[in-house]
């Protein structure tokens, strides 16, 4: 897919007619710390040989690792912890063979990643990238290969990443491709040889392949950064590839292709709608399984008969929830399945595939009825350009559609999508009585190309104005108290929140601007050094600093404070290397200095984001008071 920085249809005759249903009574109020505490129990997993199951809980209230043998799951029996984190939750995991699992870790939110090995017998927790100051990452961890992973980190170079192989029982790293300075990712084949790269000059990408690793690297194709050809997988015997590709089209779909020729062959699959960029792949059976079409909502397309198979037969189990397969040992036939949809985090399930068995293991959180939680509806309206404006619109449970409190919540990236699904912000939101609006406005990705580069140098301009579209729209309708609407967003739609109160203060009677750029030259002269590579792209999509300074002077919002007079809530983490706190303190700086009273909430152990739960209890209740006090009646 396109570079991302960061990580930044309901008709109106429906929405209008809706408002003349009798409306139930109000939904239940949930305690606020019900929507954003950890689960007590979750993140299962399974070693490949499916003895152990392994899952995550508090511990001194980090999320840590444990294990019990899969034949007492479901109970309390066998459980061993194995990870002892007390200064920040452990994110995500996985079982490297049977006896180890590996996680990353940062420290205070810098993303300054390091990988970490537990071993489920000794307990020994073993940092595999000791280098301060190192970003580190699991290019492939090797399932053929119990004593090795290959990881890319910058220690030699902060701009780049180089390539090693790890052997997990000494730690010794072997040194197996090193960057030359423009290699922007790395490809495996099945069997984990480094076999295909990307390179940038900026601009223009160039996609590397050789056939052994003994051999170098030659180029295969070049393209501008405005097309892609992207690996997303192999053929069974590793000689040709997969990829998802827009050259020459609109819409991203999916191709064979032989390096031979260095053109896409046999299309897989394509979609009139939307982007298609993933692709499945069972390595038990050698075969391509799906992808995802993503229009409205996420919808599996099967290529196999047996991945097939079992999806139908875990939705006739679970009916009325998504479907995913998290985890699945090493013969594909035992797997942990995810059930849930836009108003419950759902269950977790032990499935048995050659058995049709399925075994609960644990709700995410109990502590919220579904039945009370609102439906996010997908939606869409016309910008004023004509450009069809896809989103998704949550209201309050048991009260009329007519004249309510709006939330508006741009995604960020913003080159990014909002995707139909639980978010535990939308639905508190949603129990306080606002009604929330999601848009994907220009640039969202998943749409094609040219919708992606309608957003090139409009950052505060046409981008913007989808977003005020989409207000003006609901405001139209009736459904939004045009005195009664907010803005809330973070990382790029903390942007679009600083933005909007600057070019539309009349719109918008609160804003909540959560790590969001605030100067947009300054913001370009602080990303980080492994960004740099794609400077000149961010560049042409955002726009230059010399050639275009008037156009960035006008939609820096630190650079217009004058024209804000909307009340702002601003928070930012300390450490945050992708919109740094500089952003946040100009901004918060120039309105104090016109004696603009602004909320600012800096916490020194987060980044791009609060990630501990006590300091997301404390943004999300000091956001709830700020919203209440300036969007009541």
């Amino acid at each position: 897919m396109h570079f991302k920085p960061w990580l930044l249809a309901l008709t109106s005759a429906t929405l209008i007619a809706a408002s003349t249903i009798a409306v139930a009574q109000p939904a239940k109020t949930y305690p606020l710390r019900d929507f954003f505490k950890n689960p007590a129990q979750g993140y299962f997993r399974l070693s490949p040989d499916g003895k152990t199951l392994g899952f995550m809980q508090p511990h001194e209230s980090r999320m840590n690792i444990f294990v019990q043998p899969i034949g007492k799951a479901g109970s309390t029996e066998g459980v061993k912890r194995i990870t002892s984190e007390t200064a920040r939750d452990i994110s995500n995991y996985f079982f490297k063979g049977s006896q180890h699992v590996l996680y990353t870790k940062d420290f205070g939110g810098d993303e300054n990643f390091h990988v970490v090995m537990a071993d489920i017998v000794t307990g020994k927790v073993q940092d595999l990238t000791p280098h301060e100051g190192t970003k580190a990452s699991i290019l492939d961890d090797l399932p053929d290969d119990d004593d090795h992973i290959l990881v890319e980190h910058n220690r030699r170079d902060k701009g780049v990443f180089d390539v090693y192989r790890i052997n997990i029982r000494t730690g010794a790293e072997t040194l197996v491709a090193q960057n030359p300075g423009n290699i922007t990712g790395w490809n495996t084949d099945h069997a984990g040889k480094v076999r295909a790269a990307g390179t940038t000059d900026g601009v223009n990408k160039t996609l590397l392949y050789r056939a052994t690793e003994s051999e170098p690297f030659k180029p295969l194709l070049s393209t501008n950064f405005r097309e892609s050809v992207d690996i997303v997988g192999w053929t069974a015997d590793s000689k040709a590839m997969y990829v998802a590709s827009n050259r020459g089209r609109d819409k991203t779909a999916l191709f064979e292709f032989d390096p031979n020729t260095a053109r896409e062959g046999r299309l897989v699959y394509e979609n009139a709608n939307v982007d298609v960029s993933s692709l499945g792949w069972s390595r038990a059976r050698k075969t391509i399984t799906q992808t995802v079409v993503n229009f409205e909502k996420a919808e599996p397309v099967f290529f196999d008969g047996t991945s097939e198979r079992i999806y139908k037969a875990l939705k006739n189990k679970l009916p009325g929830y998504e479907i995913v397969v998290q985890s699945s040992t090493k013969d594909e036939q035992t797997m942990i399945v995810a059930a849930l949809n836009d108003r419950t985090p759902g269950a977790r399930y032990l499935y048995d595939a050659r058995a049709d068995k399925l075994t609960k293991l644990a709700e995410i959180n109990p502590a919220i009825a579904e039945a009370d939680m609102a439906e996010m509806k997908p939606v869409s309206y016309t910008a004023r350009d004509g450009l069809t404006i896809r989103g998704y619109l949550t209201l309050p449970r048991g009260v009329a559609p007519k004249n309510l409190p709006v939330i508006v919540n741009p995604h960020g990236g913003p080159w990014a999508r909002d995707n139909w699904g639980y978010n535990p912000e939308i639905q508190f939101l949603a129990n306080r009585g606002y009604a929330v609006l999601q848009m994907n406005f220009r640039g969202s990705t998943g749409y094609g190309r040219k919708f992606w580069e309608a957003s090139f140098k409009q950052w505060g301009l046409a981008m913007q104005d989808d977003i005020t579209d989409g207000v003006n729209w609901l405001i139209k309708e009736g459904i939004a108290d045009p005195k009664r609407v907010a803005i809330y967003g973070a990382s790029y739609g903390g942007y679009a929140t600083l933005m909007g109160v600057t070019k539309t203060p009349e719109l918008y009677a609160a804003a909540v601007d959560y790590v969001g750029v605030s100067n947009l030259f300054t913001f370009m002269k602080s990303i980080p050094p492994y960004w740099k590579p794609f400077l000149d792209m961010m560049t042409e999509m955002v726009g230059d600093a010399e050639k275009d300074k008037a156009q960035l002077t006008a939609t820096s919002p630190a650079l217009n404070a004058e024209r804000i007079k909307t009340p702002l809530f601003v928070a930012q983490g300390a450490k945050d290397p992708r919109v740094v706190k500089a952003e946040s303190d100009q901004m918060v700086d120039a309105l104090r200095k016109r004696g603009v009273a602004v909320e600012y909430m800096v916490k020194d152990n987060e980044g791009h984001g609060f990630r501990l739960q006590e300091n997301q209890f404390e943004f999300y209740e000091a956001m709830e008071k700020f919203l209440a006090k300036h969007l009541k009646r």
